[in-house]
């Protein structure tokens, strides 16, 4: 069970880091500074400022208020799987390869032949 918890929290403080690094780029993209942002939805800069460092959760009326400055979609906060670790990544792939079967190792395989040349 400890195991658990443990597992648990290191998954929550990793998306609140993602989240929140996925709306410093979704608003550096769009050109603004913190402070606009925080004076369009009506908060301090210090609260974005902890929710883009990871440290805080936003609330939905919040990412809701900043989809809208920021003219995204809500669903758009949360395409950040690109921020996966490299070695992460690399772990992942190894594990579900060798879970694949004959045919769809050939699959992969052919893709990876088309993806790199």
């Amino acid at each position: 069970m400890e195991n658990y918890r443990y597992e648990l929290y290191h998954l929550v403080v990793d998306n609140k880091k993602k989240l929140g690094k996925r709306i410093k780029e979704l608003r550096k993209q769009k050109g603004l500074t913190q402070e606009q942002v925080a004076e369009f939805i009506e908060m301090e800069q210090n609260t974005i400022s902890v929710i883009e460092s990871g440290r805080n959760f936003p609330t939905l009326v919040t990412l809701e208020k900043m989809a809208t400055v920021l003219g995204v979609d809500l669903s758009d906060f949360f395409n950040y799987e690109y921020f996966e670790d490299i070695d992460y990544i690399k772990q992942s792939t190894k594990i579900k390869l060798e879970q694949m079967n004959e045919a769809q190792m050939r699959n992969i395989y052919k893709y990876i032949n088309n993806v790199i040349n």
